[in-house]
């Protein structure tokens, strides 16, 4: 178990500096100051994505972590519930830490996806984690709260 979870960490978090790179080209490349190129520019964002996420299924194929493709819709859910979660912390002017934080969120979503689709794993265990990951909303939107006191 912990070995395909680190395969899975390991190859999402290769993939997760190479879509931070393939982004920050993509916004480079379009290059526009308005809002007329927000569309072209999500959309072109949005094809990066996919094409990340479909070369993981079949890195993670290749690396023993089986099936690929369910591991990664799994994966997307997860990196989705740390991007609205990821809302709420503050941004860094360094780019590096923007790379690095890409490859920590797509390794950790990685693993969790490794684990919950692992079939040894009991479905005790992979309900409470995926109840865990769920409860980050609920939790980021009471730090926004708790945060706006003050």
């Amino acid at each position: 178990m912990v070995g395909r979870m680190g395969r899975a960490a390991g190859v999402y978090g290769a993939l997760g500096v190479l879509w931070w790179a393939s982004a920050r080209l993509t916004w480079l490349g379009i290059g526009c100051e308005d809002w007329g190129c927000l569309a072209p520019a999500v959309g072109a964002l949005a094809v990066v994505t996919v094409a990340v996420l479909g070369a993981a299924a079949v890195a993670l194929e290749r690396v023993g972590v089986r099936p690929g493709r369910r591991v990664t819709v799994v994966a997307a859910g997860v990196l989705t519930v740390f991007r609205l979660v990821g809302e709420v912390l503050p941004s860094w002017p360094s780019a590096y830490a923007h790379a690095v934080a890409a490859a920590a969120a797509f390794a950790g979503a990685g693993a969790i996806a490794a684990f919950l689709t692992a079939a040894e794993v009991p479905k005790r265990w992979r309900v409470l984690a995926g109840v865990a990951v769920v409860a980050l909303l609920p939790a980021a939107a009471a730090a926004v709260g708790w945060a706006a006191e003050w």
